[in-house]
């Protein structure tokens, strides 16, 4: 039986718990998946993290079965893996890893005292969906878990520890818990002594470097699977107990590497449950904004990002409920089978681009949780339409295509207004980008430049993650260099945004805008 040597990513995202194994082309050859789902816990959005360890074990031994009936005759051996998750968040650990408060994730928009006093404290932009603006708005509240804090991290890097023994993060993800020195690579130690102040004030048992995980370059190895993690998640033996694993990273992180966007001037757009556009700068901002974070690429350069917790999530409840309808009203595929969601996203989605321009008078706030870059701590899903609006299916689509990336759009404007950011091409990657051509033209329309995708969009960031792994197998030497050897030849489709989505969308955005009043009142009302 022939041996194969392959690399595994994981991706615990915000829908789907997914893995990935490449080969040593960095081609895909299996994938598992594992859907999960958040929900309200004590007023914040959260997962369990049984769930997250069902999910995972589920998505690794679909993953080994799918390969198993694809690869017959063939052993494989993971050579190298390597773990990613939502950004962000709040998971909270006392000395014996006890989980002190359920997991806070990013879609959380209750931290904006915090995110508002470090972010002159430190004269640098602390969001609210970071670890740090959790912690502090938990010092605030005086909330009586605090003085017993141990270790604060991420998912990714809760995952990691408890895989691996190492309490570590890769430089992204780190990014995202607290500002990184780009010069030194790890926390910034000028902000780390203000914070430590502020802990000091609060009579809190410890300092801010007690808490974080250590932060690795990558191409550093960040521990190996342990024996019982090992057994845990493949009874089977195929990943086996020793195999090293790269430092774990965020989402952000991973669509970085998944688009090859980690050099200045590259972007890139990743979109799903959330939606961000990335610009690798070459200079740093002339200063702090509200609506743009500052991080850096898995490679250390620093990133400005414009992020909006809402993009897919009303879209899927509305194909969801489209899907449930045509099956009560028997309809079938070409095959005869039952509509399934699959097929009523790649049959209703194309419908977009024929939609009318500006949507035909079709209005979405697809806001399921709160939305920092308009001002929304919790959301209410809203569709307003006016009494002569023409309401298609066609024209649904596009507005929710549209809104899906509208919030993301105002903080591009920041970034353009404010600091003079010119964007020639981005490059997308995520859900959104999964349906040919359409989310790519309604990106470009509504980002306003050249949108390209690669043939791996829609490989997503477990596929990114791998390739992180792949790079600490290969001793692969200088990232940026690795990965271009991996994209070499890669096919890329680049579209240009046509004349008239670009007027469409421009009146669509000045409804959005304006919708926004109604969202306020709904959100006063109904929460």
């Amino acid at each position: 039986m022939n041996e194969q040597e392959l690399v595994l990513g994981i991706e615990l995202g915000s829908t789907r718990i997914k893995t990935v194994l490449i080969d040593s082309n960095w081609k895909p050859v299996a994938s598992g998946s594992y859907t999960w789902q958040d929900s309200q816990v004590d007023g914040f959005w959260s997962y369990p993290l049984d769930d997250a360890w069902q999910g995972l074990k589920t998505s690794v031994q679909t993953l080994l079965g799918n390969y198993a009936e694809g690869s017959p005759g063939t052993t494989p051996r993971i050579a190298a893996a390597g773990i990613s998750g939502m950004m962000h968040g709040y998971l909270a650990l006392d000395a014996r890893d006890n989980l002190l408060v359920p997991f806070r994730t990013w879609r959380n928009n209750k931290t904006h005292r915090a995110s508002k006093e470090l972010s002159t404290l430190f004269q640098f932009p602390i969001p609210q969906r970071w670890s740090i603006a959790h912690l502090y708005e938990a010092i605030l509240n005086k909330e009586a878990h605090v003085p017993h804090l141990a270790r604060l991290t991420t998912l990714a890097g809760y995952i990691h520890y408890k895989l691996t023994g190492r309490f570590v993060l890769g430089i992204n993800e780190a990014s995202g818990m607290f500002p990184v020195d780009p010069a030194t690579q790890t926390y910034n130690a000028q902000y780390v002594k203000r914070f430590d102040q502020l802990l000091e004030e609060a009579h809190l048992p410890f300092r801010l470097l007690d808490l974080l995980p250590e932060v690795l370059p990558h191409g550093t190895e960040a521990g190996k699977i342990l024996d019982e993690a090992a057994a845990d998640l493949d009874p089977a033996g195929t990943l086996a107990a020793g195999t090293p694993l790269c430092p774990p990273e965020g989402d952000a992180g991973t669509g970085m590497i998944a688009t090859n966007s980690i050099r200045p001037r590259t972007a890139n757009v990743s979109a799903g449950t959330s939606a961000f556009a990335m610009v690798v700068l070459e200079h740093p901002l002339s200063g702090h904004h509200e609506a743009i974070d500052v991080f850096l690429t898995p490679h250390g350069e620093s990133v400005a990002m414009a992020h909006s917790n809402n993009c897919t999530s009303d879209l899927n409840d509305w194909i969801s409920l489209l899907t449930e309808s045509s099956r009560i009203l028997g309809a079938q595929t070409s095959t005869g089978g039952e509509c399934s969601q699959g097929d009523s996203f790649s049959r209703l989605l194309p419908l977009a681009l024929q939609g009318e321009a500006d949507a035909g008078g079709l209005t979405v706030i697809p806001y399921r949780s709160g939305e920092h870059l308009t001002g929304f701590t919790d959301g209410i899903p809203l569709l307003l339409r006016s009494s002569d609006a023409r309401f298609s299916v066609a024209n649904l689509m596009r507005a929710h295509l549209f809104s899906a990336l509208a919030a993301m759009r105002i903080g591009l404007d920041v970034l353009r207004d404010r600091e003079g950011a010119v964007l020639e091409r981005i490059t997308g990657h995520g859900g959104f980008f999964t349906t040919p051509e359409v989310g790519q033209k309604m990106a470009a329309a509504v980002i306003g430049c050249d949108c390209s995708v690669m043939e791996t969009a829609g490989e997503g960031g477990s596929w990114g993650m791998a390739l992180l792994a792949a790079f600490l197998k290969d001793r692969g030497g200088n990232l940026p260099d690795y990965l271009d050897k991996v994209f070499s030849g890669a096919s890329v489709q680049t579209v240009s945004p046509a004349p008239e989505d670009l007027e469409g969308f421009a009146t669509y955005y000045r409804r959005y805008k304006a919708a926004l009043a109604a969202e306020r009142s709904a959100v006063d009302a109904l929460t």
